[in-house]
């Protein structure tokens, strides 16, 4: 059988000019068919010309379709009529589909007449027969004679809904400059052998469509967690901060909890809140005279502190943990900052990486998770300075709904909360928590007197479930994640 394009042309060929609704008749093809194979010659060359067109036609609506089966509305309200007349409300129930229209026309047309001579009024006939001209010109329409019935005509029967008229786009082909009756394929390709051996110049070569799409390279995808984490850390430099190391997910029960002041019958310490490490299961890494400050704090206190007034143990201190949160990198930095040549520099510290919290998982819970470190010291700073820098923060960030609340911590006083208004579910969610350091925590990492240390620990999951709309922080971190969501964000973008 031949190929729709070459019936096209040997047709355009053997009677010339035709127009691709025409075609489908005589082919007895769909349309769009006779549409794809014009498109397929045109790419390979100006073998025809086709010129845009456009064709009315009428179509029976739903209730054209009725009265092509039972005859027209006013007509079967005549034939309702009986001789001797009818009262009118009866012939409402008998009158056909539409009996009201019916009777309207069949007023109109003089067909029918209200007899009020004898009482009670009667519809009777006017006339014996009746010519039922709208079922005569549906009945054409229907068989393709549309042309017979008057274009006045139609659009009255448009506007009683009988007939829709309908537009068909197609296109009249006539012969173009390089017609022929095959189709020649045409070269994608310009290879060596065809540059040596001149064959090139006999071959036609399919023209490069520059508007055409390039096939999207395979390639890695940055996770939304991950454009977010580099949004945060770009804010921070921006702010002046500097990032500190934080490569070490095992630290040491010393670092993690009692250089903070965490007392050690802290329930935070228990294995249901930290995870413990039972290979290695101790560490020796800490200066021993920082051991001995520290012990001082949790046992006596410090600047008029009581302490806790507990027997402080160094095995306890010894105990390696999955870190809990990055604050002990905080006190690393402080002792070691406080300890460097030339004395005590006012510094601002940030760091973002993972920490582990043996947690029950939920829609805005992890077990693991990344917390967005941030230490402040200098000579007077206070709270209203926390505040300030968390406003500019996430404002930077595009997030600008925020509220603080004051809360317990072991080693800040005071501490607050910070939450976020989260859109999509429609309630405030906790960010983070922050604070001034206490000095039963600074002092004895070497912090001078008047130096105050302004801290905090964000979320990184929780904001980034904002900016991208997520309820449910499994969707974000873990198996259930959509690649196809990675793949097709957009780069979260600061609204500033």
């Amino acid at each position: 059988m031949q190929d729709i394009s070459e019936r096209i042309l040997k047709h355009i060929a053997d009677h010339g000019e035709v127009d691709t609704l025409d075609l489908a008749t005589i082919f007895g093809e769909d349309h769009q068919k006779v549409v794809g194979g014009v498109k397929s010659i045109e790419a390979t060359g100006e073998l025809i010309r086709s010129v845009p067109s456009t064709r009315k036609s009428w179509k029976l609506t739903a209730e054209g379709r009725d009265i092509l089966e039972h005859g027209s509305h006013e007509a079967n309200v005549f034939q309702a009529v009986p001789k001797d007349g009818i009262a009118q409300n009866e012939l409402m129930k008998c009158g056909g589909k539409n009996p009201k229209a019916g009777f309207s026309k069949a007023m109109s047309n003089g067909w029918i007449y209200i007899d009020k001579s004898g009482g009670a009024p009667l519809v009777r006939r006017k006339v014996d027969t009746i010519d039922d001209e709208v079922g005569a010109h549906v009945k054409a329409i229907a068989g393709g004679k549309e042309s017979s019935v008057p274009d006045g005509v139609k659009n009255e029967y448009k506007k009683r809904k009988i007939l829709e008229e309908s537009v068909t786009k197609s296109f009249v082909l006539s012969k173009g400059p390089e017609f022929a009756t095959t189709l020649k394929k045409l070269e994608t390709d310009l290879t060596v052998e065809m540059l040596a051996s001149g064959l090139w110049k006999d071959l036609k070569f399919k023209a490069y469509n520059f508007d055409a799409l390039g096939a999207p390279p395979g390639r890695g995808q940055l996770h939304p967690l991950m454009k977010v984490r580099t949004e945060f850390r770009q804010i921070f430099l921006e702010m002046g901060f500097s990032e500190m190391p934080t490569n070490n997910f095992v630290e040491s029960g010393f670092w993690n909890f009692d250089a903070l002041y965490v007392p050690q019958q802290h329930p935070a310490r228990d294995q249901q809140d930290t995870f413990f490490v039972s290979h290695p299961k101790m560490s020796d890494k800490f200066p021993l005279a920082l051991v001995d400050a520290v012990r001082d704090s949790h046992e006596r206190g410090v600047d008029g502190s009581i302490g806790y007034r507990y027997d402080w143990k160094l095995d306890e201190g010894r105990k390696n943990v999955l870190r809990t949160h990055t604050t002990g990198v905080s006190a690393r930095m402080l002792y070691k900052i406080s300890h460097q040549p030339g004395g005590f520099k006012p510094i601002k510290y940030f760091s973002i990486d993972k920490v582990f919290r043996n947690e029950t998982l939920d829609a805005t819970h992890l077990a693991e998770f990344h917390q967005v470190e941030g230490v402040v010291a200098d000579y007077g700073i206070t709270l209203g300075d926390l505040i300030g820098t968390f406003n500019a923060f996430f404002n930077k960030l595009g997030i600008t709904e925020l509220e603080y609340k004051p809360t317990f911590n072991p080693y800040t006083e005071p501490s607050m909360e910070i939450f976020c208004f989260h859109p999509g579910l429609q309630r405030w969610i906790e960010v983070g928590n922050s604070g001034v350091f206490r000095p039963e925590m600074t002092r004895p990492l070497g912090v001078p007197k008047g130096v105050n240390v302004i801290a905090w620990g964000l979320s990184l999951e929780r904001p980034t479930m904002i900016k991208y709309g997520l309820n449910n922080i499994r969707d974000l971190i873990g198996p259930k994640v959509d690649l196809k969501m990675v793949q097709d964000n957009p780069i979260c973008r600061m609204d500033c």
